[in-house]
This record gives structure tokens, C-alpha cells and sequence, in this order.
């Protein structure tokens, strides 16, 4: 259970830090009007106080570390199953971040199936305001999470915990592989040897070895998700748009409308369109530096300590 102890306990530290910029990602990207990072955050706390912030923590931070330690022991289990029938064993750089790709994709694929009902109940959590104003109401008092699992399952059943489905679906499939193929192209790159321990850095970046778990989880966790991006974009407004009790627009539509804007006599130019379809990137940057970089730090910590408990048990 190693994997599992190593991943729970990662994904609890990266979860309640990265937790807050997540919150302000999500009402970036279902806002209307352009509004920045410190304007965003200075709103929130005006009117929901810091309790905005970590609306809905609770879902994922229990959920997610069970998807993390699940998500990273199929991603284990499909390089082992790999290795053992010679498929991408040569150690290099291809066959290191392959195998690592192909775990993230088999790992993202399943487990979309068990995090989309969550993942929508902390959408609707974070965008409770927003999803009022667009009933044409006004949210005095917010409801708990069971309230508004209930809500959800009153108006459209247990399928409605699968809205936009599809698009978590594709965008866990994809994100997933790219996160663990570039996680590991990262550390073999920076020195990771055969037996999976920390080499010497290259000579053309030396940093401390303690610190390349960090370096690596970042800049895989920041490139990946803004490759993805649009399509989490898209996903949100779908969900929002379904939980508000709107008419349904497809996927193509959706994205339309976030890049030429809604009036077609009218339309928006394309640059600042896409300008609109990665709003409130920074942030989740920013977030993505914050959370995979400590996931990884803690996760090789833990990993380090259960390797040298057996010695010390023996002392």
C-alpha cells in the first residue's frame, strides 16, 4: 500500500494549498465581464467572506486523494503491465515518457468515471452566486453540498451527476497522459536513474536533487493543464449552463460563442476571443505550480520515508 500512502497523503497538502486559486479559476472562467486575479479575490471576500475561498473543499479533499492514490497505482500497475510483456523498456526518453503517457491515459480514462459526479458537485458549489444569477435569482444563503446533491438529483435524477460528462471524459483521458508523459520525460531528463532513484542533476541545470520533484510536477502540471485548458473552459460553461436550467448548446456552439461572442451581426474579433477562452489562466498556473509541485514533493518524501522505515524498525 505504498503507492496509496504516498498518494493520500500528497494529495491532501496540494489539495488544501491549491484549493482557494482553483475556487478563483472556476468564477474567472464562468464569469461574463474581464475581471483580474486581485479584483476576483477581493469580491469574494467582501461578499462571502474567507469561507468563499474554500467552498466545496471538502468533496475534494476527501475524493481526490482517493483518485490520486487510484489514478496513480492504475498508472503503475500499466507500466509494470508493460514492462512485462517488453513493450517501451528501452530507457530513454521516448520509452520512459511513453510508458508514462500510456499509464496517465488508461489512469485518467477510468477513474473520469467515479470523479465526474464530484467534480460537478464542486462546480456547483464554487459557481452557487453565479448559477443563481443566471435563474434570475439571488443567493442569499448558499446550500450545503447535500443540499445541493439533492438538487441536482431532484431535477434531472442520478444521470444529472453526469452532465458534461463526454468532456470530463476527454479532458481527464488527455490531460492525465500528458501530465505523466511529461512528469517522466521531466525526471529522466534530470537525472532519474533505471531503479527510479534521484541521480546527480545535468550539468545544464544544477539544482538540488530535493528539489527536482518539485521543478518536474510543476512544469508538468502547468504545461499539460494549458493544453486542456479550452476544453475545461468549455466543460464548465456546459455544466453551468445545464445547472442553471438553460437550453442545451453543443459542444461546438459552446466555443463559438466563447470566442466570436453571442450576437453573430456582432461578433467579437477571434483574438480577443481566445483571449476570453484562456481567462483566468494565470491563476490556474499558478495553482498547477502550487499543487503538482507539492504533490510531488511530499509523494517522494513519503516514498523516501517508507523505503528507510524497515532500516530503522531493525535498529
Amino acid at each position: 500500500n505504498k503507492t496509496v500512502a504516498c498518494a493520500t497523503a500528497a494529495s491532501f497538502v496540494s489539495t488544501l494549498a491549491g484549493y482557494p486559486l482553483d475556487s478563483l479559476k472556476s468564477r474567472l472562467q464562468a464569469s461574463r465581464v474581464p475581471m483580474s486575479v486581485p479584483s476576483l479575490a477581493v469580491a469574494v471576500f467582501r461578499e462571502e467572506g474567507v469561507a468563499g475561498f474554500f467552498r466545496g473543499l471538502w468533496i475534494p479533499l476527501m475524493t481526490i486523494s482517493a483518485v490520486r492514490a487510484a489514478s496513480f497505482t492504475i498508472y503503475g500497475n500499466t507500466k509494470e503491465f508493460l514492462k512485462t510483456r517488453d513493450l517501451l523498456t528501452k530507457f530513454n526518453f521516448l520509452n520512459v515518457a511513453g510508458a508514462g503517457g500510456l499509464g496517465g491515459a488508461m489512469a485518467g480514462a477510468l477513474i473520469s468515471f467515479g470523479s465526474a459526479p464530484f467534480e460537478l458537485m464542486k462546480i456547483r458549489r464554487q459557481l452557487e452566486f453565479s448559477i443563481a444569477l443566471e435563474k434570475g435569482q439571488k443567493c442569499l444563503k448558499p446550500p450545503g453540498t447535500l443540499q445541493a446533491l439533492k438538487d441536482i438529483i431532484q431535477v434531472a435524477g442520478f444521470r444529472g451527476l453526469y452532465t458534461g460528462f463526454r468532456l470530463h471524459f476527454l479532458r481527464d483521458t488527455s490531460g492525465t497522459a500528458l501530465y505523466f508523459l511529461e512528469y517522466d520525460g521531466f525526471r529522466y531528463l534530470m537525472g532519474r536513474r533505471l531503479s527510479g532513484e534521484q541521480g546527480d542533476p545535468p550539468t545544464w541545470l544544477p539544482i538540488h536533487p530535493t528539489l527536482i520533484p518539485f521543478l518536474c510536477g510543476s512544469l508538468a502540471g502547468v504545461t499539460s493543464w494549458a493544453l486542456i485548458y479550452p476544453l475545461d473552459v468549455v466543460k464548465t460553461k456546459v455544466q453551468q449552463r445545464a445547472l442553471a436550467g438553460k437550453p442545451r448548446r453543443t459542444v461546438l456552439e459552446t466555443l463559438h460563442r466563447l470566442i466570436r461572442g453571442p450576437d453573430p451581426d456582432h461578433p467579437k474579433p477571434v483574438v480577443s476571443g481566445i483571449t476570453r477562452l484562456y481567462r483566468g489562466l494565470g491563476v490556474s498556473a499558478l495553482r498547477s505550480v502550487t499543487t503538482h509541485g507539492l504533490l510531488w514533493t511530499v509523494f517522494d518524501y513519503v516514498s523516501g520515508y517508507i523505503d528507510r522505515l524497515p532500516r530503522k524498525l531493525e535498529d
